[in-house]
């Protein structure tokens, strides 16, 4: 049912709160938002797996640690990066870890905590990766999006996720 016809919700109380229904346009913005949110993880992910033997999201801590300085960040801090909860981020960089391509260290300043690192041979994973990746990123999103104010999209997603945070405490 729309979300934009008020008519056809089904026991709706005068207590309830007064929500604002959706325009047909809205509607239909967000049933195309929640499709792809679901949707374009798993296809990048099929299909980075297949062009460079890399998850995405592997691809992705080994893209944010290349651009760290140092090659280095802390495992809460890549976790929010990634968007993942810190113990999937723990079994992501064990696996890593078996590849040689990431390091676990201590962190001396405060003794619990720690971050990954980068290696060599990470990096240069990632560079073969990245080739493959930039095309994917291009045929699936990029060209879809011919015409649109991608300035003006970037500003509304980054608002979005700024505006409400997630949290990484629930598993996901």
């Amino acid at each position: 049912m729309p979300l934009y016809r008020l008519d056809s919700l089904q026991n709706v109380t005068a207590d309830a709160a007064d929500p604002q229904p959706l325009s047909p346009d809205e509607d239909a913005a967000w049933r195309a938002l929640t499709r792809i949110i679901v949707a374009l993880p798993r296809i990048m992910d099929a299909d980075l797996l297949d062009r460079a033997k890399l998850t995405l999201n592997e691809y992705l801590v080994l893209m944010f640690l290349s651009e760290a300085p140092g090659r280095a960040l802390r495992m809460s801090e890549l976790a929010d990066l990634v968007q993942i909860s810190f113990s999937g981020l723990t079994r992501l960089i064990e696996r890593l870890e078996r590849d040689n391509t990431v390091r676990r260290e201590k962190i001396a300043q405060d003794g619990r905590g720690s971050r990954a690192v980068l290696t060599d041979a990470g990096f240069a994973r990632l560079q073969s990766a990245w080739p493959a990746h930039l095309e994917s990123v291009r045929r699936i999103v990029m060209d879809h999006l011919t015409g649109v104010d991608l300035p003006a999209l970037t500003a509304a997603l980054t608002a979005i996720i700024d505006d409400n945070p997630p949290s990484n405490r629930r598993s996901r």
